[in-house]
Formats: structure tokens, sequence, C-alpha cells
């Protein structure tokens, strides 16, 4: 392994402040780093070739319905249907049940959907966010806050 010099000189003198051999310090912090990126989970994204198209082609139905039934109706009609999904909801495919995408990565957040059709979504577990939603809405006048830069 090549190092550059002053690298190497600090990497000794941290090794030293450690009580341990650069050796083992090294060893130390590629364990680290593989423990940490075999662990971590990478961000439940779908990839976005299929969700332009779902986009399209859900949005009028996600634009238009009237309340949650309606759009569960409209949605399967097309083969979808929304699930509870942490705070969230996801589109699902149906028959199977898999998921497909976060609501609000085709344009309709949860929040945005609860809004509209003033109530959450049914046996969503998340009851809260909605209450909350509600209470905010009550106690902030309709006004838009423009920050200085």
């Amino acid at each position: 392994m090549i190092m550059h010099r002053e690298m190497l000189h600090q990497a000794r003198v941290i090794a030293h402040a450690r009580d341990v051999t650069l050796g083992q310090m090294i060893r130390d912090l590629l364990a680290r780093e593989i423990s940490r990126t075999t662990r971590a989970r990478p961000p439940v994204r779908a990839d976005e070739r299929l969700v332009a198209p779902l986009r399209a082609r859900l949005a009028p139905d996600l634009a238009e319905a009237t309340g949650w039934e309606d759009l569960q109706r409209r949605l399967g009609l097309k083969g979808y249907a929304l699930r509870a999904a942490g705070g969230g909801l996801a589109l699902h495919s149906t028959p199977g049940d898999q998921r497909i995408c976060k609501a609000s990565e085709l344009g309709f957040s949860y929040s945005r959907l609860m809004r509209r059709f003033c109530a959450p979504f049914p046996g969503h577990s998340h009851r809260w966010l909605f209450d909350r939603m509600i209470t905010m809405s009550e106690d902030t006048p309709d006004i838009d806050v423009i920050e200085p830069f």
C-alpha cells in the first residue's frame, strides 16, 4: 500500500496516541467501515424509470378522486392499491400485493391526500398525523410566509 508521507505520519501519530500499532488502527478502521457499509439499509426508493410512466398514468386518478374509497376504486381498476407504509402510503400492485413505490414519489404525499379528503387513510396506524394536521390548520391562519435569504 502506498500512502502520502504526511498522511502516513499523521496516521502514526494517531495510532501512537491510541496506544495501538498502525496496522491495528488500519484493521479497526476497515472493520468499522465494512460493518457500516454492510449494515446500512439502502433508501427505499423506486426506480424513476418505473415511477415516471406510473405518475403520468395515475395522476388523473389521484387528482380527481373525491375520497379514499373513490381513489382506491380508481386505482383498483388499473391494477393498483394504496397501503399504509410507515408514516405514509405506498402503491402496491394487485393482485400480488407487490410494493411499487411511495405515494409521495407519484407526487401525492399522505399529508396532501389527508388534507384534500379531510380524513386519514382508513386503518392507517398513524392517525395522530391527521389529528396534528387538523390542529395545526385550526391554529394557523391561511397566510404565506416569505423568508429573506
